[in-house]
């Protein structure tokens, strides 16, 4: 299942679901059947059936929370390396422009840390530290927004056509107009 700040759980929601799961628990040692405790609950009947298998198994400790699905591949430490190495740009470390996109920011994280990352696993990465991705403006340093506006104004609305005809239509696209 995928979240939308793209990462697991936060620790209230672990924390919470572990609270679930040791109620479910109580239900277990009662004799509650598995669709009763999913109703009570407001869980699937499916994963009531598994807590219930792992309980029988491990206990209350088996329906536990055992953290993180997995463990990120930069660390904090690694982290904010990357960023003092972001913030240099991409010129300091040789692309000619400074335009900071993906794949480059993939590159530099092989070329700094030898790990390889997808470039989807980056963009999550960087938005659960607060990035986000941004399109620069691209307009001409000789660019004259008074001459602009000028034209929006003025030459714009005589060379784009207007909406609707002027005349009576069909309501057929086939036939034209009967009269």
């Amino acid at each position: 299942m995928r979240y939308p700040q793209g990462g697991g759980l936060t620790a209230e929601r672990q924390t919470f679901r572990e609270h679930i799961r040791m109620q479910a628990a109580e239900l277990f040692a009662l004799g509650h059947g598995n669709a009763a405790i999913a109703r009570q609950l407001r869980v699937s009947v499916r994963s009531v059936q598994r807590w219930h298998q792992a309980w029988e198994h491990g206990g209350k400790p088996a329906l536990m929370s055992k953290g993180q699905a997995s463990r990120p591949k930069l660390s904090e430490a690694l982290f904010e390396v990357l960023e003092q190495e972001l913030a240099k740009g991409p010129v300091a470390h040789g692309w000619p422009d400074q335009t900071w996109t993906l794949a480059r920011i993939k590159t530099l994280i092989g070329r700094r840390f030898h790990k390889s990352m997808t470039l989807s696993a980056i963009a999550q990465m960087l938005h659960r530290h607060g990035f986000s991705h941004q399109v620069p403006a691209r307009r001409a340093s000789e660019r004259d927004e008074d001459a602009v506006t000028g034209w929006v104004k003025q030459t714009w609305p005589q060379v784009e056509t207007p909406w609707r005809r002027s005349g009576p239509g069909s309501a057929s696209k086939t036939k034209p107009v009967s009269r």
